[in-house]
């Protein structure tokens, strides 16, 4: 594991998003849009469409989670970084953008994932008495994303900031930052070197 702790928003103007090894080739030549990744009808969609049919009044008509490239503030130095993926740097328009507290959004994943799974009944219930409410806390707790640079939700404990990007990101907007792997997570120029040094270090078979 690397330690990283960005420096803030402010003097940085960029987002950071984490996409898989496999996807990297596509993203670098011809960047991201929300549906772009194989697993988004799969596992995301109908997690983001819940969400989206419950959005609160005073979030505006273009704010759709189910169109949205997530991406983060920065990150926690202990953060864990999942293998075989990479960290991306992002340039984004302010303007389409919107703040949301992913930790709220977090609790509605499991169940609906879950409620269809035999002997997770209660996962199905849990929707049905809680999903509405947390779905619209979710909303009332989101602000867009210049609103925040002055309220910096981000910065308030237990406040896991997800940035939902509602436009799409050109390949000169972004920048390849980290890639982990099992063993490492290391800037893009000493994996060049590892590669180049044929440097790897394991127990023999």
């Amino acid at each position: 594991m690397i330690f990283i702790l960005f420096k803030d928003y402010t003097e940085t103007k960029v987002v950071y998003h984490v996409v898989t090894i496999s996807e990297l080739d596509n993203v670098l030549r011809y960047g991201i849009r929300f549906n772009d990744k194989n697993t988004y009808k799969s596992k995301y969609y109908e997690f983001h469409n819940f969400i989206d049919e419950r959005r609160t009044q005073h979030i505006p008509q273009w704010v759709i989670r189910s169109k949205a490239i997530f991406a983060s503030m920065n990150f926690k130095n202990d953060h864990t970084w999942h293998s075989h993926s990479a960290l991306l740097r992002l340039r984004i328009q302010e303007e389409l953008c919107w703040i949301c507290n992913e930790n709220i959004a977090n609790f509605l994943y499991e169940p609906l994932m879950l409620q269809e799974v035999p002997g997770f009944e209660n996962a199905k219930e849990f929707i049905r008495k809680s999903g509405d409410r947390i779905a619209e806390d979710y909303w009332n707790c989101s602000c867009s994303f210049k609103d925040n640079l002055s309220r910096r939700k981000d910065k308030i404990a237990g406040y896991d900031a997800e940035v939902l990007i509602l436009h799409d990101i050109l390949p000169k907007d972004i920048e390849l930052l980290y890639i982990a792997s099992d063993h490492k997570c290391m800037e893009v120029s000493k994996w060049k070197k590892l590669f180049r040094d044929n440097d790897m270090n394991y127990a023999n078979c």
